[in-house]
């Protein structure tokens, strides 16, 4: 069987991501201030951020206006040189 072929992103569009990064003073602010070097401009009242239930990992989502596949993966790059990051979804 031949595998269907996976579904096209058309950009511009509000594409929401997911970052996973052990618990710190400076999670937040470190994650906005890569996401705000790759996608100005972006609703920070979009943003929701939640703490596992140890309090040992926070989990933040953000809606950016995705413009192409290579601002997501220098975002993603970026995100994961922080050293706060655990994980990109």
């Amino acid at each position: 069987m031949q595998e269907p072929d996976p579904p096209t992103i058309e950009f511009p569009c509000d594409y929401p991501i997911k970052v996973l990064g052990r618990s710190s003073d400076a999670f937040e602010s470190v994650i906005l201030q890569v996401f705000t070097e790759h996608a100005p401009g972006f609703d920070r009242s979009s943003i929701t951020v939640r703490a596992s239930s140890k309090g040992t990992f926070t989990a933040m989502t953000v809606v950016i206006t995705a413009t192409g596949p290579e601002q997501l993966s220098a975002l993603h790059q970026d995100l994961m040189a922080t050293g706060h990051v655990q994980m990109v979804i």
